[in-house]
């Protein structure tokens, strides 16, 4: 997996290069203490927990993930890079892996960079670390979900701002999937089997499953399998275009 590491290094190097990943950063985290400490209340609450901190992230990587996945395919394919990349040995898997888990560790810094989050609760009170911290690894996770998905959209077109809004869109189905006004939508005409089809691809439910300190084997299924599904289709997009 040489090849792979090598196109790793060579994406996460490209975020930094510019003051663009600098501002998502900053954005991104002056939002998270936004919502949590005005928008959820985090100290009228009176408790010690991250609930507040960690009820906004789905929403927030909404907007965030799709803006760092609609480079990773629509720029090479825009630029004409592609063509050079799929010349180097480097296999169309190596490739979408390497790209994918460089995205994914920049999402991981700016997550890691809200510890002073966590640590202000630890010092207002005693909360449940444990539950913190698996909260913590289901929100990284989740946002590989999104971006997952995003580096599929990107591999379909060459235009990034299409690639950011069809993937929120698509983000935006799954994410709001389980919700009851979408639910009821669909038990007025479909049979009950496709009624928790659609409840169980909500990326609320799981979530919020976790974060609540239960972890549910049909939650890390869900995002365990979601992942790798959205990385082969994304190989799939990237060969038929290379061949075309």
């Amino acid at each position: 997996m040489r090849a792979a590491v090598t196109v790793f290094r060579r994406e996460f190097a490209a975020y930094f290069s510019t003051p663009l990943a600098y501002v998502f950063i900053v954005i991104f985290l002056a939002l998270s203490g936004a919502f949590t400490f005005y928008m959820g209340y985090f100290f009228d609450r009176g408790q010690a927990d991250l609930q507040p901190f960690f009820v906004f992230h789905p929403w927030l990587y909404l907007v965030f993930v799709p803006a760092v996945a609609m480079r990773l395919w629509a720029e090479e394919r825009k630029a004409g890079t592609i063509e050079l990349l799929m010349t180097l040995p480097v296999s169309t898997t190596q490739a979408v892996l390497g790209k994918f888990f460089a995205a994914w560790a920049f999402l991981g810094i700016a997550l890691a960079l809200t510890f002073p989050i966590w640590i202000t609760v630890n010092y207002l009170g005693e909360p449940d670390n444990g539950v913190i911290l698996v909260s913590y690894l289901a929100s990284f996770t989740m946002a590989g979900a999104y971006l997952a998905i995003g580096a599929c959209i990107s591999a379909l077109t060459k235009n990034q701002v299409v690639a950011f809004i069809l993937a929120a869109l698509v983000a935006f189905l799954f994410l709001t999937s389980g919700l009851e006004i979408v639910l009821a939508f669909f038990r007025s005409w479909a049979p009950d089997a496709m009624v928790d089809i659609i409840a169980g691809m909500s990326f609320l439910t799981h979530f919020q499953s976790i974060t609540t300190g239960v972890v549910d084997l049909r939650d890390v299924i869900f995002f365990g399998s979601l992942i790798p599904l959205c990385l082969f289709i994304n190989k799939v997009l990237v060969d038929t275009r290379k061949g075309a």
